[in-house]
């Protein structure tokens, strides 16, 4: 077994460092799983849990997804990001985190790799999965469960943001036989907790190139909060991911290929075998837009460290949470706003 730094997490339980981690980002083919090849999905599933074990990042190609989807979403975020701000800020974002968020309203906090103390410059609308308005969870007034903020008079946008949003959660539900397998559960093991409403949610975001303080970021070193991200990377430079060496590398973009990582639920789901690695964009040569998608089960899901994750070597280091549970914890410890309602700093604008 290789050796392990143990660094402790603000949740309550710890991310172990593995001596030997992968220095490089990975790239799997989900072509001949796809196609159903014979041992394809074996071999596919080997691959997934050596990256998940030891970076935590890896590209999947030949996944389906159509190239020109990715290049409709980036176009139309570079419309609606080039509105005037007064427009955009009719769609500010509250406490269910959905809607416009400004440059300048997070500090990553809780990230234990970094002490973030400058607040992030890039400005991000946050989209929800889109029901009907007469939907039951909009009925409940559960927190995050709330209709999604559209610009007014861009209807491409809307349309091609609930496409790429249904597109990408067909794709998670592909992924998920692999992961159970990758954990040595059966294959259908995580299906029950997506089939009922999964909790997804699209960040789609704008880094202008700007002139960053010493410890500022477009965003600042942090770990994903869900199960997985779905990450279609532009041209323009700019993601860096921390090494299980402490060594941060750029993420290179590769045509037509999607960056997955794990998300802090799923790293706690496993006891801290898949890990939620850290990672952070720094100022573009040019406008940098993202369109990140968090693949994430329903509200009650509960993570309790699957038994084929603890032993008497690694005990469990977490206390069961529900995503619904989690989601708020990780969200108030990252906001601004939240920060307001107990006394702290109250500018959430540029």
């Amino acid at each position: 077994m290789s050796a392990e730094t143990t660094f402790v997490d603000e949740s309550g339980g710890s991310h172990m460092r593995r001596a030997g981690g992968l220095e490089e980002i990975p790239v799997l083919d989900l072509g001949p799983y796809l196609a159903g090849a014979a041992g394809a999905r074996e071999k596919l599933v080997a691959e997934l849990r050596h990256a998940q074990e030891n970076i935590g990042f890896y590209f999947i190609v030949n996944h389906g997804v159509s190239q020109m989807l990715f290049d409709r979403c980036f176009a139309e975020l570079a419309t609606f990001f080039a509105l005037p701000f007064e427009e955009k800020i009719k769609l500010k974002f509250d406490e269910n985190m959905i809607g416009y968020i400004p440059p300048k309203s997070t500090i990553y906090e809780p990230s234990t790799i970094n002490k973030n103390t400058k607040k992030d410059q890039n400005e991000t609308i946050l989209i929800g999965v889109e029901f009907e308005a007469d939907h039951p969870r909009y009925q409940e007034g559960r927190r995050f469960r709330v209709p999604n903020r559209w610009p007014a008079d861009m209807p491409r946008f809307r349309e091609t943001m609930i496409e790429y949003q249904q597109t990408m959660m067909g794709l998670g539900a592909q992924l998920l036989p692999l992961y159970a397998l990758a954990l040595d559960m059966p294959a259908d093991y995580f299906n029950p907790f997506f089939e009922n409403d999964p909790h997804c949610i699209g960040r789609n975001s704008h880094y202008p190139v700007v002139d960053l303080e010493e410890n500022q970021f477009g965003i600042a070193p942090h770990s994903d909060h869900g199960f997985i991200t779905l990450l279609p990377l532009s041209d323009v430079p700019g993601l860096e991911v921390l090494t299980q060496s402490g060594k941060w590398i750029p993420a290179p973009h590769i045509p037509g290929a999607i960056l997955v990582n794990t998300g802090e639920f799923l790293n706690r789901w496993t006891n801290g075998r898949f890990i939620a690695t850290p990672h952070r964009v720094v100022s573009p040569a040019r406008d940098r837009y993202a369109i990140t998608f968090f693949y994430s089960p329903c509200d009650e899901a509960v993570a309790a460290p699957l038994d084929t994750c603890v032993s008497p070597d690694n005990p469990a280091q977490y206390e069961p949470m529900s995503f619904i549970e989690y989601l708020a914890f990780y969200t108030d410890g990252n906001f601004l706003h939240e920060k307001r309602k107990r006394g702290g700093p109250s500018d959430t604008t540029a």
